[in-house]
């Protein structure tokens, strides 16, 4: 969920909005589904390659824990990346929790100094992403409602899901454990047999 088409102008308001997900596979990690931001952090790091594939084409990244100041106090964006194709910065606030209203406001300041700071003239606005375990619309929607920066809410999950209707359907580890151990019984009787 994004305020995109309120705050960018059209073309580049629907080219964001193309590139950018509503949810991303953070699979790759190997992290548990619940875990710290610092691991989270780490194990993107430690993944740059797989990340940025994931985060898609046009992606350059300009650093972690990215330093900026404002009079004389130090604040530090998790990551920040550079997008050749909307030619603007993307800053990534990352939360190992469900979206919070209060994380709006935080992106909302970092993509400020940053435009302030770091945009150059042909540069088109920062763009903000806070990427969340989970997110609920109407807590989205309220929270960015008047923001005048871009800001996208995405969430990310670490596991493929598997849709319920199929967990049922689909056999249990112990059964298809079970099922291993008879048919390489089998195979054995078969070879001895044979011999």
């Amino acid at each position: 969920m994004t305020n995109f088409q309120e705050v960018l102008p059209s073309p580049q308001s629907d080219l964001a909005q193309s590139l950018l997900k509503s949810e991303y596979n953070l699979e790759f990690l190997n992290l548990r589904e619940r875990t710290l931001e610092r691991d989270l952090e780490r194990a993107i790091l430690e993944h740059m390659q797989k990340f940025l594939l994931e985060l898609g084409v046009g992606f350059a990244f300009v650093g972690s824990q990215y330093r900026l100041e404002v009079e004389g106090d130090e604040f530090f964006v998790d990551l920040l990346f550079y997008h050749l194709g909307l030619t603007c910065f993307v800053a990534i606030d990352l939360k190992a929790t469900d979206f919070k209203p209060e994380y709006s406001g935080q992106i909302n300041f970092y993509v400020n100094v940053i435009d302030d700071k770091l945009r150059r003239p042909h540069d088109n606005p920062t763009i903000g992403i806070i990427l969340c375990r989970s997110k609920k619309k109407a807590i989205v929607e309220y929270a960015l409602r008047g923001m005048s920066q871009p800001i996208s809410v995405s969430s990310y999950r670490m596991t493929s899901a598997l849709p319920s209707e199929f967990k049922t359907k689909l056999p249990s580890i112990e059964d298809l454990q079970h099922e291993i151990e008879s048919v390489a019984a089998e195979v054995e009787e078969m070879k001895e047999e044979d011999a």
